[in-house]
């Protein structure tokens, strides 16, 4: 199914996470600490991360930050702390989700899943259509405003014909954005769309993602329109 890479200094809860994904078919791959894991990311294609923030040799924060860097995949952090601005900081740094230790290993395979279910796509960005005729999906299908174009079958950015990394809640709102120019958005109604009603977090979410998105954006970053007191709008002028 899945290539995982569970980064976890304590056995234990390592074994309990391995075990829960084999049980779903994925293959585990195990870091013990911040320094193992980038190794096992240069070296091994993975699908997703899941992420123990208090590791020794290199902190969990550090290694989100520079697995964002090497590529764009999901990553699940764990926390012994339910302070609001570690998750902020773990988000910041390119995280996608988190869990707050206890947590139950059923809710953090739903989790792990769920985002692979989103981020999965076929990178051959071929079809047939109807009359047996092969296409390319990512141009047919690409989104452009500006100086801004998204491949959605090659869950590609483009920024002015350069490629650009974005995080997957970063991609999401972006691509949202673009299928729904000059719609006004509140922060709620992000939060639920993107995020889903089950989300534990609060709107400060949205905004440190949209902030971000507009630092990756550059110039374009204007695009995303902020209207005090109702939200967000994506709008591309002439």
């Amino acid at each position: 199914m899945a290539n995982i890479l569970i980064v976890e200094d304590e056995k234990n809860m390592q074994n309990i996470i391995c075990e829960y994904m084999h049980r779903d078919g994925h293959t585990c791959f195990t870091a013990d600490d911040g320094i193992d894991a980038l190794m096992v990311l240069k070296s091994n294609p993975m699908d997703l991360m899941i992420l123990d923030i208090m590791m020794p040799h290199l902190d969990g924060f550090s290694v989100c930050k520079m697995a964002r860097e090497m590529n764009s995949l999901p990553i699940i952090i764990l926390t012994a702390k339910s302070d609001e601005e570690d998750k902020l900081k773990g988000y910041e740094y390119g995280a996608d989700d988190y869990m707050t230790k206890p947590f139950s290993p059923k809710i953090l395979l739903a989790k792990a899943n769920a985002l692979l279910r989103r981020t999965s796509v076929n990178f051959t960005g071929t079809v047939n259509d109807a009359s047996g005729n092969t296409l390319n999906e990512a141009l047919r299908n690409m989104l452009s405003a500006g100086k801004i174009a998204i491949s959605p079958a090659a869950h590609k950015v483009f920024l002015d014909g350069t490629e650009i990394t974005l995080t997957h809640k970063e991609y999401e709102l972006l691509y949202f954005f673009m299928s729904n120019p000059g719609q006004v958005f509140s922060r709620e109604q992000l939060l639920n769309r993107i995020w889903g009603y089950d989300f534990a977090g609060n709107t400060r979410t949205v905004d440190t993602h949209i902030k971000t998105l507009r630092q990756k954006l550059g110039s374009e970053g204007k695009s995303i329109v902020t209207l005090i007191r109702s939200g967000y709008k994506f709008e591309v002028k002439g």
